[in-house]
């Protein structure tokens, strides 16, 4: 059941996605592009997604535990550090650059395009090269 509504989120975030039109790079890029060709769709998504979230995490935090966990996974530190700062330019650089963020590329590879999945492919050796470079310490379970 857990792995149903996994799929089915993911289901309901890719065909947001397609329907605001968030699939395509150049959508995102013109947000960017403040003297150009301004595209003001970007910020109208996100304040869409900040509503739902708002209205979401307050019916969920009236439950005591997930439907499918045993507890809530939360961040529990609220430090501010060089490695959260850096992970959020790099992201926000390459969001700027390739037009794409991760969640909007998975369900843009049914558009068969190569720059989606070369941007997938570069996103997931981010990944493996940063946890080589300065692996995570493992966190104690409470």
């Amino acid at each position: 059941m857990k792995y149903l509504f996994a799929l089915l989120t993911g289901l309901v975030f890719g065909t947001g996605i397609a329907i605001s039109g968030m699939m395509d790079p150049a959508k995102v890029l013109n947000f960017f592009d403040i003297a150009g060709t301004w595209d003001l769709s970007l910020m109208f998504v996100m304040g869409g997604a900040l509503v739902v979230t708002f209205i979401g995490y307050r019916l969920v935090w009236r439950r005591t535990q997930p439907l499918f966990e045993q507890r809530f996974q939360v961040p529990t530190s609220p430090l501010i550090d060089s490695r959260l700062i850096g992970g959020s330019a790099l992201f926000g650089i390459g969001w700027g650059i390739a037009g794409f963020c991760p969640g909007a590329a998975i369900p843009a590879l049914g558009t068969g395009r190569w720059e989606v999945a070369l941007f997938l492919i570069s996103v997931t050796g981010g990944f493996f090269i940063r946890r080589w470079v300065s692996p995570t310490p493992k966190q104690a379970t409470t």
